[in-house]
């Protein structure tokens, strides 16, 4: 008697997609680790924390499996009206994912911060959660030992059992393909969920946004990044140019929150708004694949972050 497969041919390979989000405190290179699964810049990457704002899915092509990437904005104590939303909307892709990566940094010891959110993520006890070990190209081998310990007794302690505790380095391209080899195992059996060319399914309008925000808060204060919303006015073809030819008008505006931080962001006679835009611009061309013309203004929104009426119009 043989055993019939579920399968229409069981001879033939498996083919594996679904969903994936990397979870950590602010800045512990999720938005990296994105980019170098993908291959090319998706998520918005920065040196300062709490840089990502919308949740940006990265997409990874392999002949067994197609990996959906979603990366989630750092997980911290809210302090804000804007705080306690991206948290909620942390918590809200935790339940919609096939599997959870916890990214820790090698370079910085477990955390208060770490624990909070390997308590909060061991509530979603369903779903199969991997540990990363990120930045391992910041720490010798030693240290290295002792952060793998020091996470796996973190799992211990907050009841969850890893999958996996994978190191990894992004920016030295160490173990970048193990995470895809040991994550897509994970995922159901399905047919690619995107189209084979796709990268990422975020509107082309909030991925431009992001890469303006990410050149305006190259270089600046510490009190900036949480005040500092993007929002592009309106991208349209530029009517009187030739077909061979296209340009693109891009007008958008920066809000923030104080007029010293406007001060900030335009820099000396408009030195600052000047070298943003030639940054944003060079990055918005290769995203979209034609030139463009970017137009900047700045503009105060006060105290946004704690104003619901204002956080919905800048898309929160």
């Amino acid at each position: 008697m043989s055993l019939m497969s579920d399968r229409p041919n069981p001879s033939a390979p498996v083919h594996r997609s679904g969903f994936a989000c990397f979870v950590g405190r602010p800045n512990a290179g999720k938005s990296t680790l994105t980019n170098a699964l993908v291959g090319t810049k998706v998520a918005i990457t920065s040196g300062r924390p709490q840089t990502t704002r919308h949740t940006v899915r990265g997409i990874v092509h392999r002949a067994d499996g197609q990996l959906v990437l979603v990366d989630t904005p750092g997980l911290h104590k809210p302090r804000t009206l804007l705080g306690q939303r991206l948290n909620d909307l942390v918590r809200a892709t935790w339940a919609e994912v096939d599997v959870i990566g916890f990214c820790i940094p090698a370079d910085q010891k477990v955390g208060p911060g770490d624990k909070y959110i390997a308590a909060q993520l061991a509530e979603a006890k369903r779903t199969p959660k991997v540990a990363i070990v990120t930045k391992t190209d910041l720490v010798d081998q030693q240290t290295l030992v002792q952060q793998l310990l020091a996470v796996q007794k973190m799992g211990e302690d907050a009841g969850i059992a890893w999958a996996e505790i994978i190191p990894v380095s992004a920016v030295g391209d160490s173990q970048v393909g193990l995470v895809a080899d040991l994550l897509v195992p994970m995922l159901p059996e399905g047919p690619p969920l995107y189209p084979g060319g796709e990268l990422t399914d975020e509107p082309e309008m909030i991925m431009a946004a992001e890469l303006i925000r990410e050149a305006a808060l190259e270089g600046v204060r510490d009190e900036l990044p949480h005040s500092l919303a993007v929002v592009i006015e309106e991208m349209i073809p530029r009517a009187d140019r030739p077909a061979d030819r296209p340009l693109l008008d891009v007008h958008a505006n920066l809000y923030v929150e104080r007029p010293s931080q406007k001060a900030i962001v335009i820099g000396h006679k408009g030195s600052r708004l000047k070298d943003v835009g030639t940054r944003a611009r060079t990055q918005i061309e290769a995203l979209l694949g034609t030139p463009i013309y970017l137009d900047l203004h700045v503009k105060v929104a006060k105290d946004w972050q704690r104003d619901p009426k204002q956080l919905r119009k800048l898309g929160f």
